[in-house]
């Protein structure tokens, strides 16, 4: 099996990181793209580090620097549900390693998605055993809706993004991807970023920082902030 890989960001405080927080980045990029946002996310986790693994295979369209979690050659509903099984224990063995090498369990981990890598985040994280302190989303969308119901077996808290003028996957998608979670059981926060195409704006990190950083730290704060 595949094994991942990719660029990492240590935790701000400096100390050995007590949160992990895992990346999964879209149909064509690479690791290195999202890693980019480690800094943002990095203040409201001190003590998170922020891994960005490749995509187990090569861009079918761009194999040069480019990843893919699965092929999109064909774009179906089929297509995309046999690609997330085929990618996703590849996923889960690289999850369950990040966690043992550090001693740390789900609830210390979060997956923060974009386009293919939220579908991968969803499909993955509502199917562990244990449940993850919390998904986040970005511009992404649910693979096959109607087998959650059978298949979940954890319900981390979920926050989803989606620009209102995505030109890559409709908009449309986080009301359906909402729709499903709600109905079996997850929290969810779902926000339309309205003119946003294709991408991660200010307004969505905020939201996801502020998730995660009340989700993951309210153990480590002891009744006094400090900022």
């Amino acid at each position: 099996m595949v094994k991942l890989d990719g660029p990492s960001h240590p935790p701000l405080n400096g100390s050995k990181p007590e949160q992990v927080v895992v990346f999964l980045h879209g149909y064509g990029s690479n690791g290195d793209d999202l890693i980019s946002l480690a800094p943002y996310l990095a203040p409201a986790l001190p003590e998170a580090e922020f891994l960005s693994p490749n995509a187990p295979y090569p861009c079918e369209i761009n194999p040069f620097g480019g990843y893919q979690w699965f092929g999109l050659e064909e774009r179906s509903a089929a297509n995309r549900l046999k690609g997330a099984r085929e990618a996703g224990p590849i996923l889960d063995a690289y999850l369950d390693a990040v966690l043992k090498e550090r001693g740390l369990t789900e609830a210390d981990l979060a997956l923060v998605g974009f386009s293919q890598g939220t579908m991968m985040a969803l499909h993955v994280g509502l199917r562990r055993a244990n449940p993850v302190a919390g998904i986040v989303g970005y511009s992404g969308m649910l693979v096959a809706p109607e087998l959650l119901g059978a298949e979940i077996k954890s319900k981390p808290p979920v926050l989803l993004v989606h620009g209102m003028a995505d030109e890559v996957l409709p908009f449309a998608a986080m009301a359906e991807a909402e729709a499903a979670l709600k109905a079996n059981g997850v929290h969810v926060h779902a926000e339309g970023r309205p003119g946003l195409p294709h991408s991660i704006d200010q307004r969505g990190l905020e939201l996801g920082a502020s998730m995660l950083h009340q989700l993951m730290c309210k153990h480590h704060d002891h009744g006094h902030h400090h900022h």
